[in-house]
């Protein structure tokens, strides 16, 4: 049919016609690929910025390495150096403000090797050196424990007029020993045989309560280079603390103070069966 318009005109060929929907389809292919190229570049540019901490450093993330970096972190440590000899020993501060006497007895065997052991020791020494039963007052035994411990009469001025009076005499015999100048005598420690502890049970030398003896300790110290010691005659135990019951003789030989076995060198502990 003839077009009045010259809109129409022959058909084309077939093959041409196959040849341009080739084409077409061609750029719709090379267009989705663009599209979906852009996609992926967007999305890639999404996880790099998530990966980032925002100024372009990399962060550290659980997802990157399957760990998270733990800093390191520096817990001090205290180290207690052994104190060197000296005349006198640092006191030790204690935050306890109850009197030990005022605790009933345990059976517990106290031991030389704790800080409590070697805190009494220092205040006997300090109290040698200085003269002074008072500073060497948290060696002895307490007050309180005594009364418990005592199935006697008067137990209380037994306890002030008897056992500390000859230990502030004792303190004051061993003070001599130090010489002329007591401040350059320096203290070396307590030599104790642990071995030597024994129970004593109740009913013993008038005892209502048991406890704990350690017998003939050694206070070793030096003057001018030169190594002397003398002794501890009794220790006994109140609540798993060693606590000097008698320092210069458990039986006296006159109203004086007394030193227990004085010796040049660090001498040696020796058993006694004591109570």
């Amino acid at each position: 049919m003839h077009d009045p318009f010259g809109t129409s005109g022959p058909a084309p060929p077939r093959w041409e016609r196959g040849s341009g929907s080739r084409r077409r389809r061609r750029r719709s292919v090379r267009r989705r690929r663009s599209v979906a190229l852009v996609v992926a570049l967007v999305v890639a540019l999404g996880v790099v910025f998530a990966l980032s901490d925002g100024s372009g450093r990399r962060a550290t993330s659980a997802g990157a390495h399957g760990t998270v970096a733990t800093p390191a972190v520096h817990h001090p440590t205290t180290t207690t150096a052994a104190p060197a000899t000296t005349t006198t020993v640092p006191p030790t501060t204690t935050t306890s403000t109850v009197d030990p006497g005022s605790l009933p007895q345990t059976d517990q065997l106290p031991t030389t090797a704790d800080p409590s052991f070697a805190a009494a020791m220092g205040a006997l020494w300090n109290g040698v050196v200085a003269d002074d039963v008072q500073t060497a007052m948290p060696a002895f035994f307490p007050e309180g424990a005594y009364v418990q411990l005592k199935d006697i009469a008067g137990v209380s001025s037994d306890y002030t007029d008897r056992l500390a009076a000859e230990y502030g005499l004792d303190i004051t015999a061993a003070h001599q020993l130090l010489g002329a100048d007591p401040a350059a005598a320096r203290f070396v420690g307590v030599d104790a045989d642990a071995s030597f502890a024994h129970w004593v049970p109740p009913g013993v030398c008038d005892n209502g309560v048991g406890y704990f003896e350690l017998p003939n300790a050694r206070v070793v110290y030096t003057v001018g280079g030169q190594t002397s010691s003398f002794g501890i005659a009794s220790m006994i135990s109140w609540r798993g603390e060693w606590y000097v019951i008698h320092l210069g003789a458990i039986l006296r030989s006159g109203s004086g103070g007394e030193v227990d076995d004085p010796e040049p060198g660090p001498g040696t502990p020796a058993y006694s069966g004591t109570c």
